[in-house]
């Protein structure tokens, strides 16, 4: 207990350097300092307390107060600890300091926040992120003045890739059959050495925040956050549940947190099955590819044996689960785990030892140690520079804290250390719920009655196979006031500028597929209406990594 005093009394007294004030909530330290004293409380916390920064957060809070606010993210990873850096912001010249010099990785939600609620960031170059360039001046989708529904009238812009270079131009999307999702990325390539790439993105926004504000209810926003990806849409489902539990204080059944972390689990071994079928097929080696894809349908027949689907589970609910798992259940998971264990570990052991798949894989998209921390990547692209961080452990919720896991890390950096960080945690994840089902115990699996009190602040960083969730809401009347979702790959694109440059061409495929980006997860469809018709227009943020 004398410990947690002085980790807490530090950040008390960080508060109280800045001339501003701090409370603690739970797990959640909450400091607001005034806006010119940000820059340097960022800057201590991120470099000095070495705390890991997660994501901002923009929020009109004119209805409540009479200002914007914009509140940073960090986590405590070593103390287990959510940090969160606020500062009002004058409505009338909603300007901010830019803490990007001392916190790089926060130039993304900077952006979005300029976007979509109009607030300045100073001391910094802006540019368009999530709007497209025709969009209405002073138009900001996020304020709460603006209603869900108002469709401006614009036309779109036709991409184009730039003329104005030296060097040759190479464009990747944002519509090709081998692209799964619309993503859109210019390599300037020097003969066969990439030198530099830009990335456009945000071209099926669907401003799920926003109608997760206006149109639903908590309950209801459960189901439209498992379908923010269509691979990890339970963890998305899960960590928002958790935060808004968090925020209520909750005291949810432990036979549900039991039962989420076995399912998301399970669902962490099916998206790095798919991952991993890809990577080989990438790597030219498709017999792997058709072998992993075929274990693969193990777990997709788990998935609907506990939950009732094979994706899009539905079961998450505030306060617990719609599904439960009974002995019959359990007992068969057991089989079909040990069975998959069995068959993975020997094809596993063959693929490796292919000679394209380790020479092609070595020593390219090298991202390093230095590098991933301060862009503040997440999840398998973090651990395999280096970086030792999986908030299953370090921030434990659902019934983490009932298992024992290692967390695979490796100092390479490159496309194989991303590649072997997966291949271990398939084999940890099984060991998890092989451990949950031992230890599952009994009782409901749903709080049937709660209430959720308005202006509580709730925030919640879910491990998915991608790397960290983020769920911050804000809790408000019978639906979240404010609900921010932030991503994994969100954190990870920008770092691959510094894994493509100075590479070979012939290996950039495999390095943009090795962060197993997810551009629906990072992205949000947006409908305007032009000339009477409905059309889905590309959106051409135009932004630079």
């Amino acid at each position: 207990m004398e410990g947690e005093k002085l980790i807490l009394d530090k950040y008390i007294e960080l508060s109280r350097d800045m001339g501003g004030k701090a409370s603690i909530e739970g797990d959640t330290v909450h400091i607001i300092v005034p806006s010119e004293k940000l820059v340097e409380a960022a800057s201590k916390l991120f470099n000095e307390y070495q705390c890991d920064f997660r994501v901002c957060v923009g929020t009109d809070e004119r209805p409540l107060n009479g200002y914007f606010t914009i509140t940073h993210i960090f986590t405590d990873n070593r103390n287990g600890l959510y940090v969160l850096l606020k500062t009002y912001i004058e409505p009338q010249d909603p300007k901010v300091p830019s803490i990007t010099n001392a916190v790089p990785g926060a130039d993304w939600c900077e952006m979005e926040a300029r976007d979509l609620l109009g607030i300045e960031f100073t001391g910094r170059t802006p540019y368009r992120l999530v709007l497209p360039p025709e969009w209405p001046k002073g138009l900001h989708p996020l304020r709460k003045d603006v209603p869900y529904n108002y469709r401006p009238q614009i036309r779109g812009v036709s991409e184009k890739v730039s003329t104005t270079t030296e060097t040759g131009v190479i464009p990747i999307g944002p519509y090709h059959p081998a692209l799964h999702e619309p993503e859109y990325f210019e390599l300037y390539v020097e003969g066969e050495k990439v030198v530099d790439v830009k990335y456009r993105g945000f071209h099926v926004h669907r401003g799920i925040e926003k109608l997760g504000e206006t149109r639903m209810t908590y309950q209801q926003v459960n189901f439209l956050a498992e379908r923010i990806c269509g691979i990890c849409g339970f963890e998305h489902s899960s960590c928002y549940a958790l935060a808004v539990e968090k925020a209520a204080k909750l005291d949810v059944p432990e036979r549900a947190q039991f039962i989420r972390s076995i399912v998301l689990e399970v669902e962490r071994i099916h998206s790095h099955l798919l991952w991993l079928g890809v990577a080989f097929h990438v790597l030219g080696y498709d017999t792997g590819f058709m072998h992993v894809w075929r274990i693969r349908e193990r777990v997709m027949y788990l998935a609907e044996l506990l939950t009732g689907s094979r994706k899009t589970y539905g079961i998450n609910l505030i306060g617990g689960v719609r599904r439960d798992i009974n002995e019959e259940k359990k007992q068969k998971t057991l089989e079909v785990l040990r069975e998959l264990e069995k068959e993975y570990k020997g094809l596993i052991e063959v693929a490796l030892s292919v000679p394209q798949v380790r020479k092609r894989a070595s020593g390219t998209g090298v991202l390093p140690r230095e590098d991933a921390l301060k862009l503040s990547v997440e999840g398998p692209t973090a651990r395999a520079s280096g970086i030792d961080k999986d908030a299953r452990r370090d921030l434990p919720y659902a019934a983490y804290k009932y298992a024992s896991f290692r967390v695979p890390v490796y100092t390479e950096g490159d496309n194989l250390a991303r590649l072997l960080v997966r291949v271990d945690e398939l084999v940890e994840s099984m060991a998890i719920i092989e451990q949950l089902l031992d230890k599952i115990p009994k009782g409901p699996i749903l709080l049937e009655k709660y209430e959720i009190p308005e202006g509580r602040v709730g925030v919640q960083v879910v491990e998915a196979p991608r790397g960290g969730d983020v769920h911050f809401v804000i809790t408000g009347h019978g639906k979240p006031y404010r609900w921010r979702v932030r991503a994994p790959t969100y954190s990870n694109i920008p770092a691959l500028r510094v894994m493509l440059r100075d590479q070979p061409l012939a290996d950039a495929p495999l390095t943009i597929a090795s962060i197993d980006p997810c551009f629906s997860c990072t992205d949000r469809v947006l409908i305007v209406r032009e000339n009477g018709r409905r059309e889905w227009l590309r959106l051409t943020g135009g932004l630079k990594i």
